[in-house]
């Protein structure tokens, strides 16, 4: 077996010592979770979880521009671009130009948008919000660094997060 994807056995079966499939199916699993909460979220306030993350960096760090949430975020700019437009459509955010340097787009939340981000349900479901709340703030600190951790990694080896062979430097998602 490969010693970069298993652990010692320690007199456990060869199957138990694949921490590899192990991270990689809760993974997956929290991706869906995450997934089937961005539609709850849409369907009772009509903004998926990646919209409110990127209208809660905008009411943050207002004025803001698209490649600046992408970097706070981990979102391609062109993502963060098409959640843009949504966001404007729904009118949560404006959009102005420059008037120095054209190239410049300036976003700020509108008032709408900035009563939306304050009244907002958390973006991270709710239960696991409560539960991770009631876990010891070390055991919460411990899982932040663990999954920060595991952020790294997969960057410094460039992983690019869409299906495609080719790698990128820049994060990439396929999130509307």
């Amino acid at each position: 077996m490969d010693p970069g994807h298993a652990a010692e056995n320690h007199g456990q079966p060869a199957a138990a010592a694949r921490y590899d499939l192990r991270i990689l199916r809760a993974m997956r699993q929290m991706i869906h979770y995450v997934d089937l909460y961005s539609k709850q979220l849409a369907s009772a306030h009509r903004i998926t979880a990646p919209q409110l993350v990127c209208l809660l960096t905008v009411v943050e760090k207002s004025p803001t521009t698209a490649t600046a949430i992408g970097r706070e975020i981990q979102l391609s700019a062109s993502t963060v671009v098409g959640i843009l437009d949504r966001l404007e459509e729904k009118g949560l955010i404006t959009r102005e130009r420059d008037r120095i340097d054209r190239r410049l787009v300036y976003i700020r939340a509108t008032a709408l948008g900035a009563a939306l981000a304050q009244n907002a349900p958390s973006p991270l479901q709710a239960t696991l919000a409560n539960m991770l709340g009631t876990l010891p703030e070390k055991e919460q600190a411990t899982i932040a660094r663990s999954l920060e951790r595991i952020a790294g990694l997969m960057a410094a080896q460039r992983l690019d997060a869409a299906p495609s062979v080719a790698s990128s430097s820049r994060p990439v998602s396929t999130i509307k």
